[in-house]
């Protein structure tokens, strides 16, 4: 689950269930009741349906967590981080970094710090082409400590520089 829209729709499905929602965040749901098979599968059925998907193996439920902690810092956290980001996502998960970081890239096939900077170049192109921000703003927004930082990495994930890519997205006519 990653947007507010997919939260309601899962809380809706398990009502309509006849299930007691007590708390619906981003990748879990928890019921007042235990869930027999057969609910399992109307769950599984109505949330495909819906174009979501149930997930129970504990390892890619914890992965799952990890790229919601990760979306949210990326996408929704203006202010930085007051302690590095491993010791921030052992403490909001409550488990050790290195188990973390050891079963994301068992099931991943490539580790967290490479996920997040594809996730910050993710939306450093998005803010580009929004074109509200320069790139000192951006360079601001996603805690980089330096535009150069900013553009060495932009240019190792992409090919191009920064500024390179607005150019190219910016001033490329659209094709009919």
């Amino acid at each position: 689950m990653v947007c507010l829209r997919c939260l309601m729709v899962v809380r809706y499905e398990l009502e309509k269930l006849g299930l007691n929602c007590i708390a619906v965040e981003m990748g879990w749901a928890e019921t007042g009741e235990s869930i027999s098979v057969e609910q399992t599968g109307k769950i599984r059925a109505a949330l495909l349906n819906a174009g979501l998907e149930l997930i129970e193996d504990k390892k890619i439920i914890l992965i799952e967590k990890i790229k919601t902690i990760i979306s949210e810092m990326v996408n929704y956290s203006d202010q930085p981080l007051k302690t590095n980001f491993s010791y921030y996502l052992s403490e909001a998960l409550n488990l050790d970094y290195t188990y973390l970081a050891n079963v994301f890239s068992e099931v991943q096939g490539s580790t967290i710090e490479h996920y997040i900077i594809m996730n910050k170049i993710r939306r450093v192109k998005e803010l580009i082409r929004n074109k509200d921000l320069n790139l000192t703003e951006i360079s601001w927004k996603l805690h980089y400590s330096s535009v150069a930082h900013l553009s060495t990495q932009f240019k190792k994930m992409t090919g191009v520089t920064p500024s390179q890519f607005k150019y190219i997205e910016c001033n490329m006519p659209l094709a009919s």
